[in-house]
């Protein structure tokens, strides 16, 4: 599999970048999310590790027939309330390897205000949070950096807009940084 992607991406004319960390589990945020084709490009990477990985998707995704497309994608249903943080900590518990991919605007629509149950999965759980990155406009797609300490959500939120700007997305417009927690926003 991982011959292929990697074929697939170059004949494309993409590159990847960044070095997979070698964690048995994390959380992966992937960004900017403006297009369905960001999945098809996600997965395309995640082929290249060795790691175990389920993508979060909304449950409204799991109806007859795709269902099927998204268990055979590696994806899992998420439900908009508030325990779905705990089912995903849970999983990291029962697991020696695992790593949870999802989209921290949590929509393809433009958002200035990103979810944050991916922090409080990683911290909750006690993983790193490994920032993903596909950037239409270089043709590059990867890993930004990890962020291990996750014990303060303006600081992690912070480093998570740092590493992003400047990244643009298939459709530009529809990415913007959480401007809860942009430079403009931080007393200096």
């Amino acid at each position: 599999m991982r011959a292929i992607s990697e074929n697939i991406l170059s004949t494309l004319g993409w590159k990847v970048t960044g070095i997979f960390p070698n964690i048995d589990k994390s959380v992966i945020i992937f960004a900017p999310h403006t297009s369905y084709w960001d999945a098809f490009f996600g997965k395309l990477l995640l082929m290249q590790t060795d790691i175990k990985y389920k993508f979060l998707s909304k449950e409204e995704f799991f109806k007859f027939p795709l269902k099927y497309f998204f268990q055979l994608y590696g994806s899992i249903p998420v439900s908009r309330n508030k325990e779905y943080v705990d089912e995903i900590v849970s999983l990291f518990e029962q697991s020696d390897n695992l790593h949870i991919v999802l989209s921290p605007e949590g929509q393809l629509a433009k958002t200035d205000h990103w979810k944050k149950g991916f922090y409080y999965m990683a911290s909750r759980a006690n993983v790193p949070i490994i920032v993903g990155y596909i950037d239409y406009r270089k043709k590059e797609i990867g890993v930004k950096g990890v962020i291990r300490d996750t014990n303060d959500l303006r600081k992690t939120m912070l480093e998570i807009s740092q590493m992003y700007e400047g990244v643009t997305g298939k459709k530009p417009h529809n990415f913007l940084l959480d401007k809860r927690f942009s430079k403009k926003n931080t007393p200096d």
